[in-house]
């Protein structure tokens, strides 16, 4: 934990109590980048939330992806999303060619080898299942760069669309491409609840 922050205990689970930390929830589009600065002069998550206190992603989804992304100044809080052994999980609707079989969902699950080590989804199902175009649900504890897209081509499904819909208990059906809302208290809870050091 870092030194220099207060905490405080709430049913158990420790939290930050710095009254300048800031926890955002935002809908990244397709086509803003995870940074907070592009030399591409791409658009950034940084330019969709408030410029008054500075904040970072934490992790990332790729430019042709979208859906839920934390941004914060909780420094805490980012390393037990991002760091797999904390085992956050994030869920993701993939929508890909094709339709998957058993053995091709079974391999995400087992674990596919990519350039960059194996790489392996802790849960995946078909979600609606279609001849040209399937959508599955998988959950991942890891966030390497393209890691999902990745694995779906190692198993011979060129992913088409790629939305985040959960960050461990974090979830929003209502926000919209390009729309954010700070996390309550509770929602920041639940985040630190979840993360587990394995």
């Amino acid at each position: 934990m870092d030194p220099d922050t207060a905490w405080v205990e709430v049913d158990g689970v420790p939290l930050p109590i710095k009254p300048d930390l800031v926890h955002y929830l935002l809908y990244k589009p397709v086509g803003v980048v995870s940074t907070t600065d592009d030399p591409q002069g791409r658009p950034t998550v940084i330019d969709l939330v408030p410029a008054t206190t500075r904040v970072y992603p934490v992790g990332r989804l790729d430019a042709d992806s979208e859906g839920l992304l934390l941004l914060t100044n909780d420094g805490a809080l980012t390393e037990r999303v991002t760091h797999p052994r904390y085992g956050i999980e994030k869920t993701y609707l993939v929508q890909i060619d094709g339709s998957m079989g058993s053995k091709a969902l079974s391999r995400l699950t087992a674990g596919v080898e990519l350039d960059d080590g194996s790489a392996r989804a802790v849960g995946a199902r078909v979600v609606e299942a279609g001849r040209t175009r399937s959508l599955v649900e998988v959950v991942m504890t890891e966030g390497r760069k393209r890691e999902v897209r990745r694995m779906f081509d190692a198993v011979g499904h060129p992913v088409r669309r790629l939305v985040r819909e959960a960050i461990g208990p974090i979830t929003d059906r209502r926000l919209k491409p390009g729309e954010w809302r700070d996390l309550s208290l509770a929602e920041v809870r639940s985040l630190y609840a979840a993360a587990t050091e394995t």
